[in-house]
């Protein structure tokens, strides 16, 4: 299998549309970690996304009565690119199924190179079921986004210029995977002519379906996708792909919301370019790698694989950047309600930097803040600033991990009910588009009260709310089965101690 892949990536033509990207050196981090650490600039590519490379080489092969059809595919926006560009390229008619939540940037991509672009759905497998419809219905050809072999080998280049263009020790290559096709390509090239390069997958945590396939020993559905990383929000690793990753990928680390942050803060101080989520996920998987072998002297490469952002999602991403890097450490503590407890407060932080703090006047007797405190990487400092504080008579809870928190509580913090009442508290994730708050408005049951509510767009594929509703506790379970109905990702938080603190 390696041998026919190898073959078929050098064979591959991409050239005609992708160009041969360089290999950056990360001086900054490099010497952070003690290591050789260098980043393949798949986002210089002309669609900003490694993607051109395996949709070119799949519609190069196709016959002439395959062009006249037209073709189709479904993409989450980077393969959309790919295809849009080559169509234009090679004069055929391409239409794209795109979901609702993909950023505009890449919808206008797609529509700019003269593709018809339908929007359908909330997920990439809503785009796909639509896009498989339209295929049947009109007689397209399909363009998958990775589940092919010509695709497969057409991303496989990737690892053909990187071993050509860095022949010195390689220790280890990490690669985002989505639906696989990457990966596969560099996983097959690499082990056939280098197997002592480890090849390393990196997944977010919420949209892990290789890590899942590899613990089942068969290709799985993930029940649910998260999607801060749109590029790989995949529920399913390809059939294709993952005949290669069984046997030949060394292993799949995953990383969280806020390493992927930190990742693309990485790449834009040592290089300069503004990453995707998606495009900095390899090299949060490097950096995790590195911390939890204490590498040292090692060469390491991670994949830049693309650079389609939306401009008002850097908001977000730098909120939760100090957080990825273990820089920023977020503590509810409670001090005494009187004039210069902030200042014998600081007092016992010492030095550090106070990044945030958030305070309402609850009552006369104790007050709770919510404060964020600049910490060394790592953990074991985090944990320092709680010990100190509490052996100075605070009562300290750790918020760093928790999501209520990060989300909507430092936005809303000390803002109490003047009476005591029954209140339930849930937090919803819905996917962000136009309309999408009142949508969400629209589903919810009736019949309770609403007593509070938050939500803040940033830029994000979903749209994240904090409601309160007084429920009687006779008709909780009536009100969670109405909740089950509208279909969102929701978390009960009544017993969330951010909530607790702050706002009960």
């Amino acid at each position: 299998m390696l041998e026919a892949y190898a073959k078929r990536i050098l064979q591959a033509r991409v050239y005609e549309a992708a160009v041969e990207t360089p290999i950056s050196a990360m001086p900054q981090l490099s010497k952070r970690f003690d290591n050789n650490i260098l980043l393949k600039r798949e986002d210089l590519q002309p669609v900003y996304s490694f993607k051109i490379r395996g949709a070119y080489n799949c519609m190069a092969q196709l016959d002439e009565a395959q062009r006249a059809k037209g073709v189709i595919t479904a993409s989450a926006g980077n393969h959309a690119q790919g295809v849009s560009m080559a169509a234009k390229r090679m004069g055929i008619h391409a239409t794209i199924v795109m979901p609702r939540i993909t950023p505009e940037i890449k919808v206008a991509a797609a529509r700019a190179r003269g593709a018809k672009v339908v929007l359908k759905g909330d997920a990439f497998n809503d785009a796909l079921l639509h896009a498989q419809t339209l295929m049947q219905e009109h007689g397209y050809t399909w363009i998958p986004p990775f589940d092919h072999p010509d695709v497969i080998a057409g991303q496989g280049t990737v690892a053909m210029e990187i071993l050509r263009q860095h022949q010195g020790p390689i220790n280890a290559v990490f690669v985002p995977v989505g639906g696989g096709g990457l990966l596969a390509g560099m996983a097959a090239y690499i082990k056939y002519l280098r197997p002592d390069i480890r090849v390393i997958g990196v997944e977010p945590e919420d949209a892990a379906c290789l890590k899942a396939a590899l613990a089942a020993g068969e290709r799985v559905t993930l029940d649910q996708v998260g999607v801060f990383a749109e590029g790989v929000a995949v529920a399913q690793i390809g059939e294709a792909p993952f005949e290669i990753l069984r046997h030949h990928v060394d292993e799949v680390i995953t990383v969280n919301t806020d390493e992927m942050c930190a990742a693309v803060k990485d790449i834009f101080e040592d290089t300069r370019a503004v990453s995707e989520t998606s495009g900095a996920l390899s090299l949060a998987g490097l950096k995790k790698y590195v911390q939890r072998e204490g590498a040292q002297g090692r060469t390491l490469i991670a994949i830049n694989s693309g650079a389609n952002l939306n401009f008002d999602r850097l908001q977000h991403i730098a909120e939760r950047t100090e957080l990825g890097e273990q820089r920023e450490a977020i503590f509810a503590v409670t001090i005494p309600e009187r004039p210069g407890s902030f200042k014998a407060f600081c007092k016992a932080l010492g030095r550090r930097m106070v990044t945030e703090f958030n305070y309402r006047y609850a009552d006369a007797g104790q007050a709770h803040i919510f404060v964020g405190v600049q910490v060394q990487p790592g953990g074991e400092d985090r944990l320092e600033v709680a010990r100190r504080l509490e052996a100075a008579g605070y009562s300290v809870e750790d918020l760093t991990d928790n999501e209520l928190a990060k989300l909507h509580i430092r936005h809303l913090g000390g803002g109490r009910p003047q009476e005591p009442f029954s209140e339930r508290l849930y937090r919803f994730e819905f996917p962000e588009r136009p309309g999408a708050l009142m949508n969400f408005l629209n589903h919810l049951p009736g019949g309770w009260n609403i007593s509070l509510f938050h939500y803040r767009n940033h830029g994000a594929a979903y749209g994240r709310v904090l409601i309160g509703m007084q429920v009687p506790e006779a008709d909780c379970a009536t009100l969670e089965q109405r909740l089950d109905e509208i279909g969102y990702r929701y978390w009960h938080e009544t017993d969330n101690p951010a909530y607790r603190l702050f706002m009960s």
